[in-house]
């Protein structure tokens, strides 16, 4: 790669890091103000960081619709049927995730080149899924969400289970969406208190009460209900509040019988709201997003 195309590849790592750092204040905004008619600099603001988020991603696709990164962009901005049609506008914190995720597909691809600009005149090669809730071929690497993660075993298996979570919610199959991502909460809240420790969450003035998981004092973290180890999470300050949001169904999705006719149904709201939230406690245990 000669000094050129490193000096541009760099121009453009710097951009979309402004542009991603833009989109998290922008998705949390959103998050804890819902769009509505007394804040629509909100809004305003929202579609001026997508019109620039469209220029760049023109910029890096070689002006190409057909390119990946291009279509993956375009697909950001609606959701989908079971049958996958495209059937409505998604909401507008889910919509500035979903362009989040492109713009990092971007930046694990560009920071992986080792070599010329790509084919057609476009700064980013490789062929990817035209949407970004799809995983990733070889040839652009998916962005690393969970590199926080103080394990390093879960991490591969935390990214795979949340691009499911994303495709169940496009197809409709909020059950599943629901369910994949507390499982995905439940492990980040885990390795989170795991590594702090019983001892260092004792120190910090939890009550012996709250430690014992309602069991016996000292028992294992992972035999702590869900609810337990979020509550403690938060008393750690390990994450703030944003657990209070979180639907009651998804509190006890352990419990819930997914082919039962009579239990409560998983609606279109429960599983957005629990995605929601797991952005919000992802943004919490690692700072730096």
């Amino acid at each position: 790669m000669d000094q050129s195309q490193q000096a541009q590849i760099e121009i453009y790592l710097t951009h979309l890091d402004a542009l991603i750092r833009r989109g998290l204040v922008l998705r949390d905004r959103l998050l804890s103000e819902p769009p509505n008619a007394s804040n629509g600099n909100a809004m305003a603001e929202t579609r001026a960081w997508q019109e620039d988020c469209g220029i760049t991603i023109n910029q890096l696709s070689g002006g190409s619709k057909a390119h990946w990164l291009a279509r993956a962009f375009s697909g950001a901005f609606l959701m989908r049927s079971a049958a996958g049609q495209a059937v409505e506008a998604a909401a507008p914190s889910e919509i500035v995730q979903r362009l989040l995720d492109v713009l990092e597909q971007a930046v694990s691809t560009l920071s992986a080149m080792d070599g010329g600009k790509g084919t057609n005149g476009s700064a980013v090669s490789g062929n990817a899924p035209a949407s970004s809730n799809a995983p990733a071929s070889s040839d652009a690497p998916p962005p690393h969400r969970f590199d926080f993660v103080h394990n390093p075993e879960i991490r591969p298996v935390l990214e795979q289970a949340y691009l499911d979570s994303r495709v169940a919610f496009d197809q409709g199959a909020y059950d599943d969406a629901l369910r994949t991502t507390c499982g995905i909460l439940e492990a980040i809240v885990t390795d989170a208190l795991e590594f702090k420790g019983i001892a260092a969450l004792a120190a910090s003035g939890i009550p012996a009460s709250d430690l014992a998981g309602g069991k016996t004092a000292g028992g294992k973290i992972s035999d702590w209900s869900f609810n337990t180890r979020l509550a403690v999470a938060e008393q750690a300050r390990l994450i703030r509040g944003g657990c209070a949001r979180l639907p009651a169904i998804a509190r006890t999705y352990r419990d819930q019988d997914a082919d039962s006719a009579t239990g409560p149904k998983t609606t279109e709201r429960d599983a957005r709201l629990a995605s929601q939230v797991l952005h919000v406690i992802m943004r919490d245990l690692d700072p730096g997003r």
